[in-house]
């Protein structure tokens, strides 16, 4: 097994539209502010979002960032912000979560700002975020995981390439006590 931390990583992704780069200090405010703009959307999938349920600070914005930079550093999370090009706005963020390096498995997250939904970032940032996984990390799967419900972020996973292996029936429960059922997609290098 690869000691993760000596994995060389590139520290941007670069696509048509989106620049991709790990939080880091100084990153909470406009972070906090896609945030707020996006909470009533995120919160409707809050089993797989249990951080947006507490109250929403600049200052735990910012804490994340920093934290979320460390954890990259260290290799024990692939965060990523994205950024759109042409207005330099935070869109979201991407990243590879829960690396299991020992078997170069990846899971996939992402959430984009509601006021930019619809716009094709998150496919864009998912298949740029996947190929860096593929080539730099060579991760051999990258896992995608979705409520059952959220067809936007099913529909991401599908225009990425990720195939869907099942539906865990009541895998998560809710703050409100309803279990939710999710989907596990996946993506492997090389065709099918």
């Amino acid at each position: 097994m690869i000691d993760p931390i000596r994995l060389e990583l590139p520290n941007a992704i670069e696509t048509e539209r989106l620049h991709l780069r790990p939080p880091r200090a100084g990153d909470g405010a406009a972070l906090h502010e896609a945030i707020v703009e996006s909470l009533t959307e995120m919160r409707r999938f809050l089993a797989s979002l249990p951080w947006v349920a507490g109250e929403q600070r600049a200052e735990v914005s910012e804490a994340w960032c920093r934290d979320a930079h460390a954890n990259f550093q260290a290799r024990k999370d692939l965060p990523f912000l994205l950024f759109e090009k042409r207005s330099d706005q935070l869109l979201g963020a991407t990243g590879l979560h829960r690396p299991v390096w020992s078997t170069r498995r990846v899971e996939v997250g992402y959430w984009c700002r509601t006021s930019r939904h619809r716009e094709g970032f998150m496919t864009e940032a998912v298949e740029a975020v996947s190929r860096y996984a593929l080539t730099h990390t060579h991760a051999v799967r990258i896992e995608l995981l979705t409520d059952e419900e959220n067809l936007p972020s099913r529909k991401v996973a599908e225009r990425c390439g990720f195939v869907l292996e099942g539906i865990l029936r009541h895998e998560r429960r809710a703050p409100d006590g309803t279990l939710r059922n999710t989907c596990m997609y996946a993506r492997f290098p090389g065709p099918g």
